[in-house]
C-alpha cells in the first residue's frame, strides 16, 4: 500500500538543460555527485517542494502539512530497470530540522511498483545510505523518487549525492552460508525432556554426532537416524536424539563432521524469562497511554497513541464509517449518529487497527494464562504475581497478567453500542483509520481519521466471552469491576441473540484495516455461553451451551484454532476450569481433549521437525496454530497428569525456537538466528534505524503457503510449506506480529516454565 498513490498531485518539472552523461558505464544517473555547474537530467519536484540546485547539492524546501509521503516528491525520470538485474542505490542526504524520506527506484506509472527502497527519518548533518536490490520485473519507464511528505512543519531536504548502478555482483548469501545443517532448539531444552535435532542431509547412511560443551569437551555422542524426504520442508533429513544428556548448562553444540549447530542451553528455568518477555510485549503495544521507557526498555518510550493531539486525530471521539463507504463495505448505507471514546486497548498487529474479535481471543488467552496457573500450578506460579511484568500497574495488589488483560477488556467494553441506539448492546467490529496508515510511523503521529465499523455478532460474542471470563478472575481483587464485566457479558449475549446474523463482510482489506470476516458465529455463541456458565454456575447458560452444535463430537482441527474458530477454546475451558459441570458431561469433554491431544501427537511423530501441525498447506499465522495445538496437548496434561503430553509440548516448542526448515527462531531475541524484521508500523528499525526494533519476545507469524503479499510472491514462489517464510518487513503475510499470536506464546511459555 505504501506506493500505490506515489505520484498523485501535479508534477512541476524543473527547467534545466541536459548534459551528456559521462559517468561509469554502469552508473544510471548523469551526475551522481552534483558536481556540474548546471543540473543534469530530468529532475523534477511536486509544487510543495521548492527545489534549489547548487553544485554539490540538490535541495528542496518541503512545505509542512502533506498528509502522505507521496504528497511531496523530488524525483528523476528517464530510467529503466530490467528483470533479474542487480542494482545498487546509494544516496547522501541531510535534513534541517528534519523529516521523513523514502527513496524509491520504481515504475514511472501506476501502480508505481517499487523495486528498491531506502526509508529514513532525516535529521541534521549528512548521512550516506545504500541498498542493493534485484528487479523483480522489467520497467521500460522507471524513476528515482524521494517521497518527503508527512511532516507537520516545513523542512529542508538536501541530496548531496545520488547513484543508481546496474551490473552489481550477486550479494553473498550470508544467512545460508552461516546456516548449520543441524537444526536445534536454539534456546533451551529441558534436562528431563526430549532432546532432538534435525540434520539436513541427503546421505541415507547414519552418521556419527557429538555433543560438545562450551569448553569443547565431548559430553555425548551417537548416530543419527535417517528419515528420508520430509514433505513439509522438502528436505532430506536425519534425526539426532540426545535425550540422554541431562546435565544443565549453556553453550552446548552438536557436531556432525564439519557442521556445528548453533549453541543452546539445557535448563529447567529458562522459560520463565520467555513468559515475562511475551507478556511484556503487550505494554509496548498499548494505545491511549504514554509508554514509559523505564518500564518498556530503552528506545520503546513514546507519547500516548491516538489521544487526539495533532496531527493525530485520536480515538477519544470516534464516529462511524460514512454511508458512502458503508455501501461499498456492507451493501447498505449504514452509519450511526453517535461518537464513542474508544481510547485504550492494544494495537492489533503491524497496523494501528483495533479489532474486537482479535482483541477478544487475545485477552481471553492472557486471562487463561493466569487461570491455568491458578488451578494447575498449586498456586505457586509467578504468573499469579503482582510484579511479574514491568507495567505501570505493578504494585497495586492485582496480578500483572490481570492488569494487562484489563487494558484490553476496558477497550472491548467501550466498543458497545449505547442504550437507545439501534442494535444497543452490540459491539462494533473494529476501529481503524479510514485509509491504511503508511509506516514507519509512531502511533501518536498517525494522521488518519479513525472510524467505527458496523457492529457484528462475532464481535459482540467475543466481548461476552472475554468479559465473562474476566468477571470470575477479577472477583477476588475488584468486586465492582467484576460485576461490571459480568453485566456487560450478559447484555452482550442477549444483544447477539437479538441480532444473530450480523456478519462482518469480506472487504479484501481495502478500507484501511483488515476485515476479519466471519459468517459462522455458532462457535462464538458456544464460547460465550461456556464462559458465562463457568462464571455463574447458572444452568441457563449450560443449556445454551448444550444446545450448540459444538457441544459434542469432534471439533479440534489439525490446523489449530484461532479468532475465527473458537469452539475448541471453549471446550478447553470446560475441561480445565473447575465448575459444577455434571461428571458425565465433564468426562465426555475431557475425553475429547485427550483424543485431540493424541491426534496431535500422532501428527508430531510423523514430522521430522517434531512439531504439532499437519495441514498440507501452512496457513496465515501458522506459528500460533502450532502453539494452539500445543495448548490442547498441554491442557490434556493438566487434566490427566500424563507426562507424555508434557514431553510432546516441550518437543513441539523446539520448532518455534529454531528446529525448523529455515533454522530460525521465530521469537525475537531468542536463539542465535531469530526473526527481527517483522512487519510493523512502529517497531521498524529494520526499515529506519531511528525507530525501535521489534521487541524481545515477539512471535513472528511464520510460514504461510498463501503468499499473500508481493514480496513473498517474488521471493518464495514454489516454496515447500515450512519454507514459505522470509524475515523481511515487506512480507506482512509471513512476518507480521500480532496480539493474538503473542497471547498463546505467553500461555505456552508460562505452562513450560511451571510444569514440573
Amino acid at each position: 500500500m505504501t506506493h500505490l498513490r506515489a505520484m498523485t498531485g501535479l508534477l512541476a518539472l524543473l527547467a534545466v538543460p541536459a548534459i551528456p552523461a559521462h559517468a561509469a558505464a554502469d552508473e544510471m544517473l548523469p551526475d551522481p555527485a552534483f558536481g556540474q555547474s548546471t543540473l543534469a537530467g530530468e529532475w523534477w519536484a511536486t509544487p510543495n517542494v521548492k527545489a534549489e540546485y547548487r553544485p554539490g547539492s540538490l535541495c528542496g524546501q518541503v512545505a509542512g502539512g502533506a498528509a502522505q509521503p507521496w504528497d511531496a516528491i523530488l524525483g528523476f525520470n528517464g530510467l529503466s530497470l530490467t528483470k533479474g538485474e542487480r542494482y545498487r542505490l546509494s544516496i547522501t542526504v541531510s535534513g534541517d530540522p528534519g523529516g521523513p524520506m523514502r527513496a524509491l527506484a520504481q515504475k514511472a506509472e501506476e501502480p508505481w511498483t517499487a523495486e528498491g527502497e531506502i526509508t529514513r527519518s532525516i535529521r541534521g548533518g549528512q548521512q550516506t545510505l545504500s541498498e542493493d536490490f534485484t528487479a523483480a520485473e522489467s520497467h521500460a519507464s522507471a524513476q528515482l523518487v524521494f517521497q518527503l511528505g508527512g511532516s507537520d512543519t516545513p523542512w529542508r531536504f538536501c541530496l548531496h549525492a545520488a547513484s543508481l548502478q546496474s551490473g552489481q555482483e550477486p550479494e553473498a548469501d550470508t544467512a545460508s552460508g552461516a546456516l548449520s545443517a543441524i537444526r536445534v532448539n536454539q534456546f533451551a531444552y529441558f534436562p528431563d525432556g526430549p532432546k532432538h535435532a534435525t540434520l539436513v542431509r541427503k546421505d541415507k547412511a547414519r552418521v556419527e554426532w557429538r555433543m560438545i560443551a562450551a569448553s569443547g569437551e565431548t559430553v555425548a555422542s551417537g548416530f543419527s537416524r535417517p528419515e528420508g524426504r520430509n514433505p513439509s520442508s522438502g528436505l532430506d533429513v536425519h534425526i539426532i536424539d540426545f535425550s540422554g544428556m541431562r546435565t544443565p548448562g549453556d553453550g552446548y553444540r552438536l557436531v556432525v563432521g564439519d557442521d556445528v549447530s548453533p549453541p543452546f542451553s539445557v535448563s529447567d528455568t529458562a522459560y520463565g524469562q520467555l513468559r515475562r518477555d511475551a507478556l511484556g510485549y503487550f505494554y509496548k503495544v498499548r494505545s491511549g497511554i504514554e509508554i514509559r521507557e523505564e518500564l518498556a526498555g530503552q528506545g520503546y518510550g513514546r507519547p500516548a497513541g491516538h489521544l487526539g493531539k495533532a496531527p493525530n486525530r485520536g480515538d477519544t471521539s470516534v464516529g462511524c464509517v460514512d454511508t458512502r463507504t458503508a455501501r461499498k463495505v456492507y451493501g447498505e448505507a449504514w452509519s450511526c449518529g453517535y461518537k464513542l471514546n474508544v481510547a485504550g486497548g492494544w494495537y492489533d498487529a503491524g497496523d494501528f487497527g483495533k479489532y474486537v474479535v482479535n482483541g477478544g481471543i487475545a485477552a481471553a488467552q492472557l486471562l487463561g494464562t493466569y487461570e491455568r496457573a491458578l488451578h494447575h500450578s498449586r498456586a505457586s506460579s509467578p504468573a499469579l504475581a503482582d510484579g511479574l511484568a514491568l507495567i505501570p500497574e505493578a504494585g497495586n495488589s492485582v496480578p500483572d497478567i490481570l492488569d494487562e488483560a484489563r487494558w484490553e477488556l476496558d477497550f472491548l467494553l467501550s466498543m458497545t453500542v449505547p442504550e437507545g441506539e439501534p442494535q444497543a448492546g452490540m459491539a462494533h467490529h473494529k476501529v481503524h483509520g479510514n485509509r491504511w496508515t503508511v509506516g514507519p510511523v509512531l502511533p501518536h503521529r498517525d494522521r488518519e481519521l479513525r472510524v467505527l465499523h458496523r457492529p457484528s455478532t462475532a464481535a459482540t460474542l467475543n466481548l461476552a466471552a472475554a468479559a465473562a471470563q474476566g468477571a470470575r478472575l477479577f472477583a477476588g481483587f475488584d468486586r465492582p469491576y467484576a460485576e461490571t464485566l459480568l453485566a456487560a457479558a450478559v447484555r452482550a449475549y442477549r444483544a447477539a441473540e437479538a441480532n444473530p446474523a450480523l456478519y462482518a463482510p469480506y472487504t479484501d482489506g481495502s478500507f484501511g484495516g483488515g476485515d476479519y470476516q466471519d459468517d459462522d458465529v455458532s462457535d462464538e455463541f458456544y464460547w460465550a455461553a461456556v464462559e458465562l456458565y463457568l462464571s455463574t454456575g447458572d444452568p441457563v447458560w449450560l443449556e445454551r451451551a448444550k444446545a450448540s452444535p459444538h457441544w459434542s463430537g469432534p471439533l479440534f482441527q489439525e490446523h489449530g484454532f484461532d479468532w475465527r474458530s473458537v469452539a475448541a477454546l471453549a471446550r478447553l475451558q470446560l475441561a480445565s476450569v473447575p465448575s459444577a459441570l455434571p461428571k458425565r458431561d465433564l468426562k465426555a469433554v475431557q475425553v475429547s481433549v485427550r483424543d485431540a491431544a493424541e491426534a496431535s501427537m500422532r501428527d508430531q511423530r510423523k514430522e521430522a521437525f517434531g512439531f504439532m501441525y499437519a495441514p498440507e498447506r501452512f496457513g496465515w499465522g501458522s506459528n500460533q496454530s502450532v502453539i494452539q495445538n500445543m495448548i490442547v496437548v498441554a491442557t490434556a496434561y493438566d487434566i490427566t497428569g500424563d507426562r507424555r503430553y508434557l514431553q510432546a509440548v516441550r518437543e513441539s516448542m523446539d520448532y518455534i525456537l529454531g528446529r525448523n526448515a529455515l533454522g530460525i527462531s521465530y521469537v525475537t531475541g531468542y536463539g542465535t538466528l531469530y526473526a527481527q524484521r517483522q512487519y510493523s508500523n512502529m517497531f521498524a528499525a529494520s526499515v529506519d534505524p531511528s525507530y525501535p526494533a521489534v521487541p524481545k519476545g515477539a512471535l513472528a507469524g511464520g510460514p504461510n503457503s498463501g503468499l499473500a503479499d508481493d514480496y513473498a510472491i517474488r521471493k518464495l514462489s514454489g516454496c515447500a510449506p515450512q519454507a514459505c517464510y522470509v524475515d523481511d518487513s515487506r512480507s506482512f503475510s509471513t512476518n507480521e506480529i500480532a496480539i493474538n499470536w503473542n497471547a498463546p506464546l505467553a500461555w505456552i511459555a508460562s505452562f513450560l516454565a511451571d510444569a514440573p
